[in-house]
């Protein structure tokens, strides 16, 4: 069974270009902070300079031998030799890992304790489970897990269990004495007015939160 880094920063694409950020920017200063996995999100069309760039973070990534994690896209995760993490209503994960085959890291998102006792029994390395408290990230949020649920789903996945939605530096502890192994972050990696040192500093800030980077 893989180990997954407890802390799990997501490139948004999105809300980068909200900070003023470009993709391989931000990806840079994060593996600069010593950010071990890296998941890149983008929610539009994968152009062809979307793509370069992600290029561009997998070769930062394998240079720095941290994992990138692809969202949804698992002919994107293919072309660029990297793990794939997968939705509900995504590709499903037994047909990803026929693509992918077995190396890759597969993730599965969940939103309550069906789906993650679900999810757990899939061919995949991790589960995640959210959104654990409100958050702005994501359009059409599924409802809040809280805590208390996230306490008691822990017992249903024997696989890392990845925690996600509103996590901050100030309530991390919380969800990790939940019982999470790690926990995937958005908004908070990124400063209001965020400029690459900006964003590293916020990853090393994290990284004393969440304590040594886990061995892959």
């Amino acid at each position: 069974m893989k180990t997954l880094p407890r802390l799990y920063p997501i490139l948004d694409t999105g809300a980068l270009e909200k900070r003023g950020l470009a993709l391989v920017e931000a990806a840079a200063a994060m593996l600069e902070g010593d950010a071990r996995i890296l998941q890149i999100r983008h929610k539009g069309l994968w152009s062809p300079t979307v793509f370069e760039d992600a290029r561009k973070v997998a070769s930062l990534c394998r240079q720095a031998d941290a994992t990138l994690i692809v969202n949804d896209r698992a002919d994107i995760a293919k072309l660029l030799g990297a793990g794939l993490h997968v939705g509900q209503d995504d590709l499903a994960p037994a047909d990803a890992r026929v693509l992918l085959g077995d190396g890759p890291v597969i993730g599965y998102s969940s939103h309550n304790a069906a789906q993650l006792r679900e999810a757990a029994a899939e061919r995949v390395d991790y589960v995640a489970l959210g959104p654990i408290f409100g958050t702005s990230s994501k359009q059409n949020p599924d409802p809040v897990v809280g805590i208390d649920e996230l306490r008691r789903a822990r017992a249903l996945a024997e696989k890392p269990l990845v925690a996600i939605g509103g996590i901050t530096r100030e309530n991390a502890r919380a969800v990790f004495e939940a019982g999470a192994d790690a926990v995937a972050v958005i908004a908070d990696l990124l400063p209001a007015r965020a400029t690459a040192a900006d964003v590293r500093r916020r990853i090393e800030e994290w990284c004393a939160v969440t304590g040594p980077s886990a061995a892959q």
